[in-house]
């Protein structure tokens, strides 16, 4: 008896220190923004302070950019310094220096993921995973009225597509290499290529991702057929640009962002996070197994659809965890899965085994 009474004290103790040093102390996942570029003019007035505001500003938009589709980036527009530096947990100056009577500073940022994402949900603006993926791009210009195609060179959106790209962008684009081959067989398929799916050429390349842009060109408008490809989804989209010469700078440079935001937001689409739902999930893991409960809450830390977990109690066996999970329990349950954790959930209360 004197010894249970010993081993149970031995483990209420330490699950004591795992929740006052480990769960409640540890901060949420930050966003970290880094080598934000800044300069000012020396001059009699310059406040460094000013250029730092600036850094601060520069750092959030492109961190939101990043989070939000396009359609919600004017609801942010007008947000103030101040609770932008509500959101800081840390920032760092990477370098300063001063050249030619003007200063430069880069700038590291971490904002607080709750934070930004509680303040982006009081704006009704459902936030994305940040997910960077490359994606083939294959642009197609038709001719409807030439009956003729150009992909490569004599193409001005594949000469033109990474020729501009923003930091806070999530879609790396990879072109396909000039090919006659290619060229012959898509020419072959020009009256079926509305349904042709270009598998012969996206095989080439060791991607899971594509994406099939077909321009046609017709009197006065630019009609735009797009198949995005990825492992789970086959997206088809539509869209109609008015009064728009792709063979003109700047009307080929609006073309090309028009594009790009259009793939970002599908891309954010599907890893939206719905951050109106908190489903809570309790998880039991065996006290003695500090590694195992430490990995946890690493987990539990790095993964943005977790909104907040605590240590809801404990006894001599076990330590409980309550998780509110953004989005369905199956979710959580692939999640799990795909981390190679074996999660028990056959009771109301789940155990990580």
């Amino acid at each position: 008896m004197y010894y249970i009474t010993r081993l149970y004290i031995f483990f209420s103790t330490l699950a004591l220190i795992i929740f006052f040093f480990s769960t409640e102390n540890v901060k949420a996942k930050s966003f970290d923004i880094n080598d934000i570029e800044i300069s000012q003019p020396f001059e009699i007035n310059f406040d460094k302070n000013k250029v730092i505001d600036l850094g601060f500003k520069k750092a959030f938009f492109e961190l939101i950019y990043s989070l939000i589709k396009s359609s919600d980036f004017k609801k942010i527009d007008n947000i103030r310094l101040n609770e932008i530096k509500g959101m800081i947990e840390t920032f760092s100056i990477k370098e300063e220096k001063f050249i030619d009577q003007k200063y430069f500073v880069n700038l590291g940022v971490s904002f607080n993921k709750k934070k930004i994402f509680r303040y982006l949900e009081k704006k009704n603006i459902f936030p994305s995973r940040i997910l960077r993926e490359q994606f083939l791009f294959i642009p197609i210009i038709i001719n409807e009225n030439e009956d003729s195609l150009s992909i490569f060179s004599d193409n001005p959106i594949y000469m033109n597509w990474n020729k501009t790209n923003k930091r806070y962008q999530l879609i790396n684009y990879l072109l396909p290499s000039e090919d006659l081959e290619d060229l012959n067989l898509v020419k072959e398929k020009l009256d079926v290529i509305e349904t042709y799916d270009f598998k012969d050429i996206t095989k080439k390349y060791i991607l899971n991702n594509s994406i099939i842009c077909l321009i046609f060109i017709g009197n006065n408008e630019v009609r735009i057929l797009t198949k995005i490809y990825n492992d789970k989804n086959e997206i088809i989209k539509n869209n109609t640009f008015k009064n728009t010469d792709i063979y003109s700078e700047i009307d080929l440079d609006s073309l090309i962002n028009n594009l790009k935001n259009l793939f970002e937001d599908t891309w954010k689409k599907l890893n939206e996070i719905n951050t109106s739902i908190k489903v809570p999930i309790t998880i039991k893991i065996k006290n003695y197994d500090l590694k195992k409960s430490n990995n946890f809450e690493i987990f539990l830390n790095e993964i943005d659809m977790v909104s907040d977990y605590s240590i809801q109690k404990f006894d001599k066996e076990f330590i409980f965890y309550e998780v509110l999970f953004n989005g369905t329990v199956q979710n959580f349950i692939n999640i799990m899965k795909n981390k190679k954790y074996n999660l028990n959930t056959q009771k109301k209360v789940w155990i990580i085994e």
